[in-house]
């Protein structure tokens, strides 16, 4: 080994770890730069060992930080292609000074690799400009890019180099493959694959494609919030193309651009499959397209993270012969994904299993999936009605949104069949007076219903960054939160990992209602809603917030993430009593 090297390695802490010796040997036997084999080296400090490389070479170190820059001048200094190819991030450019007597000025380059002397000196060369190098973190350096350049921003240049008849390139197989050889050539195909790799490299839940009047803008829907992704500067020039691109993929009618349309696009990412729901709505300032993301792993209870006390009830549930279970929440809140956890609990070579949803979102293996068109007539009632005639243990009806499906549900729930399906209320108790509002007679509910379920997507706490946080017990009280129970209360603090946001991922928080007999009786007097959810007090219902909190003390996620999603329930609604050990004549899904 070199004595520069070994001298670098030895003052990083690093000389002794086998896999940077063997990196550092195979690196110098190709003749290439040891830097970057070294950096993907398990148990090496990127950041201590760039800064004693820096240190060494006597260069300046590039701290860098969340708010890398993304001055757009800084783009005119160094083309994209060649930024993007050798991960060179402009960090600042100055027009006069003592060293830039011979050129235009000074542009001072971050790297992550200063040993690459000869790639450093052609883009100098090149630029005709001199150029300061700076030594930077390389996770630093590629977001930096990303914001500086936008996503695809070396594919985009290329495009506009030479536009090829890229509309003629057929989809051809079925599905997707997004896993792209590095030298493919650069067209519209390849940069719309990266808008949806880095989407689902992201955890997106939905990319919106939304013109503007001076511009295209990319937005994805992580863990419940909208970011803006970076993109090149004059992508509005190639709005038409990726719009279309995107209705090819999805076997759309690319000649209208006037009415909205639906298509699915069969993706493929690691040898992961991802269902992608595509919809187009004509705007004045062109085609807005939305694409849900759908991946296609295996849906289980253990991913509801049920608490200990809820999961021997939900458990019992699931194996009743008979009645209806239903989840209520808004659009976007996860009713699916508890609804698939529980056919896919359910889904066993001795019950048959057969679903009627619009559209399938999910498909779930040993089960039968029947999407609605109601084009040809095929609705939630008459698919229904069809069900019950092939013998079912188990029916999941997507969603009851009128008094004849509704029906059609209750009485295959009162001949022998379990039937799950889902409500737009706010509440489990909201279930209950939306059937009789509905149209549907009381002592149907009662005697139908096993379990009204509610639920709402909070963001899940970085594990990574989250810090204990200190909070008054004034406030607690007046929230509700239970003061005489053990856990520590978590806050977000954020890191390079969750983007600085202090969150990776979402759970479900629930609130559920079980039928019981007491329930029944002021359900067929058509009693007042407060009697129902007296009632369900008495009977141990604990409401969304109090579920929540029981993911606070778990430090899960936080207290604002809780309130934020409850805001309509009081803080006297929460029991006094412990909620981690109070007896539950509940299911919480």
């Amino acid at each position: 080994m070199m004595p520069l090297i070994h001298k670098i390695l030895v003052e990083a802490g690093c000389a002794e770890l086998p896999s940077v010796q063997a990196a550092v040997e195979e690196a110098c036997y190709n003749q290439v730069s040891f830097v970057e084999a070294v950096l993907d080296c398990e148990g090496v400090r990127e950041k201590d060992f760039l800064m004693t490389l820096a240190h060494t070479l006597s260069l300046p170190w590039w701290e860098g930080s969340a708010d890398t820059p993304s001055e757009p001048g800084l783009r005119r200094h160094l083309p994209a292609e060649i930024a993007l190819r050798h991960r060179l991030l402009p960090i600042a450019f100055e027009e006069k000074s003592e060293m830039a007597e011979q050129s235009r000025g000074v542009l001072h380059i971050a790297t992550f690799d200063p040993l690459n002397l000869v790639t450093h000196q052609r883009v100098a060369g090149s630029l005709q400009i001199t150029v300061v190098w700076h030594v930077g973190q390389r996770t630093r350096i590629v977001e930096g890019l990303q914001k500086l350049y936008g996503l695809g921003a070396d594919t985009f240049e290329k495009i506009l180099r030479g536009r090829a008849d890229w509309a003629s390139e057929e989809v051809g197989d079925e599905v997707t493959v997004l896993d792209e050889p590095e030298n493919e050539e650069a067209s519209v195909v390849r940069f719309v694959n990266q808008i949806i790799r880095r989407g689902l490299e992201q955890r997106a839940t939905d990319i919106h494609v939304e013109p503007q009047q001076d511009r295209l803008r990319i937005r994805y829907r992580i863990d419940g919030r909208l970011e803006e992704l970076p993109v090149p500067e004059n992508i509005k020039s190639l709005q038409a193309s990726v719009i279309a691109r995107l209705k090819i993929m999805a076997r759309l009618d690319i000649a209208e651009k006037r009415l909205p349309q639906d298509g699915r696009i069969n993706l493929e990412l690691d040898g992961l499959p991802i269902d992608v729901r595509v919809a187009t709505i004509p705007s004045v300032e062109g085609e807005s397209i939305s694409l849900r993301l759908l991946s296609q792993q295996a849906m289980t209870i253990g991913r509801l993270g049920l608490t200990d006390t809820v999961k021997p009830v939900v458990d019992e549930l699931l194996k009743l012969p008979n009645g209806i279970i239903l989840i209520t929440g808004p659009t976007g809140s996860g009713k699916s994904t508890t609804l698939y956890a529980f056919l896919s609990e359910m889904n066993q070579t001795h019950r048959r299993i057969v679903t009627i949803e619009d559209p399938v979102e999910y498909k779930m293996p040993g089960m039968v999936q029947i999407a609605v068109k109601p084009e040809i007539g095929l609705t939630f009632a008459t698919g229904l009605r069809s069900i019950l005639r092939g013998d079912p243990n188990v029916v999941m009806v997507g969603e009851m949104r009128d008094l004849e499906t509704t029906e059609i549900a209750i009485r295959a729930a009162l001949t022998g069949h379990l039937v799950f399906s889902t409500l737009h209320t706010n509440d489990a108790i909201g279930g209950i007076t939306r059937l009789v509002d509905m149209g549907v007679e009381p002592f149907l509910v009662s005697s139908a219903v096993r379990a009204f379920f509610a639920q709402r997507l909070v963001r899940k706490l970085c594990p990574l960054c989250k810090a204990p946080a200190e909070v008054e017990r004034e406030y607690l009280r007046s929230i509700g939160f239970p003061l005489n129970v053990s856990g520590q209360i978590m806050h977000a603090v954020g890191c390079e990992a969750c983007r600085g946001s202090g969150y990776q991922g979402r759970l479900s928080i629930y609130e559920a209602v079980l039928m019981t007999s007491a329930l029944q009786h002021l359900i067929n007097i058509r009693a007042h809603p407060a009697e129902f959810h007296k009632q369900a007090q008495k009977d141990g219902y604990l409401p969304m917030r109090g579920y929540g909190f029981q993911k606070v003390l778990a430090g899960e996620t936080t207290i604002e993430e809780v309130l934020s999603v409850t805001a309509t329930e009081r803080a006297s609604d929460v029991p006094a009593k412990n909620i981690l050990t109070q007896p539950l004549h509940l299911v919480a899904a």
